[in-house]
């Protein structure tokens, strides 16, 4: 990790939890690029990202993380590259409500998988007090077939405990020697 400046990337499919996390565990108001749904994303939710979410977490006086949320809608794809360009690590969220969450896992890994040759990633599997299957043990078997561990974790985004865990967890994979 760097002194100064490090960005970390958040993403996942629409709802999943990325602008709340962000929103939890950041030290400044967050940006945020929301519009009015306008699509079948509309069943899910009113507003949805379409650009980024950005967000800046103080880890001491000289280290600051940017947090970055990228759309989870695939038609704002662009936004990806974009975003991820400079990226330490990936968070990714997944949603277990969704109709194939296991899909999910294996879309996101396929489309941020240039940042994920360079970068480590943390998964955070969120609304699991609504549907608790598939569980984390499934999730790791999809993973293996990757041939990835990266450490996964059931979250609520809304509590920063859980995203710090998630951050930390990550932090350590960039650099085990970090003290919390």
């Amino acid at each position: 990790m760097r002194t100064y400046d490090n960005k970390i990337i958040f993403a996942g499919p629409v709802g999943a939890g990325k602008t709340t996390a962000i929103a939890a565990i950041s030290d400044i108001e967050p940006v945020r690029t929301d519009a009015a749904a306008s699509d079948m994303t509309l069943q899910r939710k009113q507003e949805t990202t379409v650009a980024l979410d950005y967000g800046v977490l103080r880890l001491d006086e000289h280290t600051k993380v940017h947090l970055y949320g990228t759309p989870g809608q695939e038609r704002f794809d662009f936004m990806w590259d974009i975003v991820s360009q400079g990226g330490i690590g990936l968070v990714l969220l997944l949603d277990n409500t969704r109709a194939n969450p296991l899909r999910d896992l294996q879309f996101f890994l396929n489309a941020f998988s240039q940042l994920l040759k360079r970068a480590p990633l943390v998964i955070g599997v969120t609304k699991t007090d609504l549907k608790n299957a598939p569980g984390t043990d499934t999730y790791a078997g999809v993973l293996e077939k990757f041939g990835m561990r990266p450490p996964i974790f059931e979250i609520d985004s809304r509590q920063r405990e859980d995203v710090k865990q998630l951050i930390l967890a990550l932090l350590f994979s960039i650099d085990p020697g970090l003290e919390s």
